[in-house]
């Protein structure tokens, strides 16, 4: 019937209910286990848990690695949750922020034995959901009809994998633009009801010819507040700049702030910056990889605007890599070295030396 909600669907719901502090729960097969954010989750709720069987929390390796907790299945630690902790010690795990400050966090018991295939499945889950990663998770049985008597979100682990999203396109309307002259401005929505990505359109750029492009993930600190931290703005209105001298091209703005781990990740990173790490390291210390984004948004959306070649304005080799995977033919590489401040000096070295970007 149509108004059951699709896998899809049932993703999405997740991800909100777990923002919200509510479980879900997750299943592999014939285990099934709640799982809860544990950035989110409150004290009434890890009770309720507890009731049911033994909490973990699920942390990524990088996150382990600066705990100095055993993360035996790999990429992935399941810490026991010790019976006289609540949830203050819970977020302390998942939050670098008093890392310095309070470096014990253990004796932390890691657990060895079973599968790991639902904590996995649960920190990728609440990444999505642009929460920390990290995640309270209880194997039980009973998981499944608890999800029926409390109305909660049930998906599988295969669920959890973000498929790639699917494009609608929304409206397109004129905009003059004080950079770029005339253009039109398209919104797209995901399938999933993600937030929408949208797409400036330059001038008239033809659609049998190499357009000049760039692919700019959503930057609120430097492309609205002219942060001196990154060079995110300067890029975005060089590349309009640019494309406007060129007579045309397509700006296709994502939004996947902070490398798609969302803003109030990235200030956390931000944080730990203050506190001397770089960039790279500060994602790791908060259970990020280097970069979380995904550029097929952006292979997508050149196709549902006719475009199959571009002339790509970036520093990022990935970004070439992910485009010509997703079916477009990137004639050129186009640098676009601009924006360098005292500020971000070490920043943007730090993106040359351990990103690979071509600065």
């Amino acid at each position: 019937m149509s108004l059951t909600p699709s896998p899809l669907e049932r993703l999405n719901r997740a991800r909100a209910d777990l923002r919200m502090g509510l479980p879900v729960v997750l299943t592999d097969g014939a285990s099934s286990a709640l799982v809860g954010a544990a950035e989110t989750l409150d004290a009434a709720r890890l009770a309720d848990l507890r009731a049911i069987g033994q909490p973990v929390v699920a942390l990524t390796a990088h996150r382990a690695a600066t705990l100095k907790a055993r993360a035996y299945d790999g990429d992935v630690a399941r810490i026991v949750l010790p019976g006289d902790v609540g949830v203050a010690w819970i977020e302390a795990l998942a939050d670098p922020a008093d890392d310095l400050t309070h470096p014990m966090k253990g004796p932390l018991l890691s657990q060895r034995d079973g599968p790991a295939a639902l904590h996995r499945a649960a920190i990728r889950l609440v990444k999505s959901a642009q929460l920390l990663p990290a995640a309270v998770v209880v194997v039980a049985p009973a998981a499944a009809d608890l999800a029926s008597s409390h109305s909660l979100t049930t998906l599988s682990a295969e669920e959890t994998n973000t498929p790639e999203t699917r494009l609608s396109p929304v409206i397109a309307a004129r905009l003059p633009m004080r950079l770029a002259g005339a253009g039109r401005l398209h919104v797209f929505r995901p399938q999933d009801g993600g937030v929408e990505h949208y797409a400036v359109e330059v001038g008239r750029p033809m659609r049998d010819a190499p357009v000049l492009a760039r692919l700019h993930s959503a930057c609120f600190t430097g492309d609205v507040l002219g942060s001196l931290k990154c060079d995110c703005g300067p890029q975005l209105h060089a590349a309009l700049i640019a494309m406007h001298e060129a007579g045309s091209g397509v700006l296709l703005y994502l939004n996947q702030e902070g490398r798609g781990i969302g803003l109030a990740n990235k200030m956390r990173a931000y944080s730990l910056q203050d506190q001397g790490f770089d960039t790279v390291e500060a994602n790791h210390r908060l259970g990020f990889e280097d970069d979380e984004r995904d550029f097929r948004l952006g292979a997508e959306l050149l196709k549902k605007m006719g475009f199959s070649q571009v002339r790509l304005l970036t520093n990022n080799p990935r970004k070439v890599a992910m485009l010509q995977k997703g079916g477009i033919d990137v004639t050129q590489r186009v640098p676009l070295k601009v924006g360098q401040t005292d500020e971000n000096a070490a920043y943007l070295a730090t993106k040359a030396a351990k990103s690979g970007h071509l600065l």
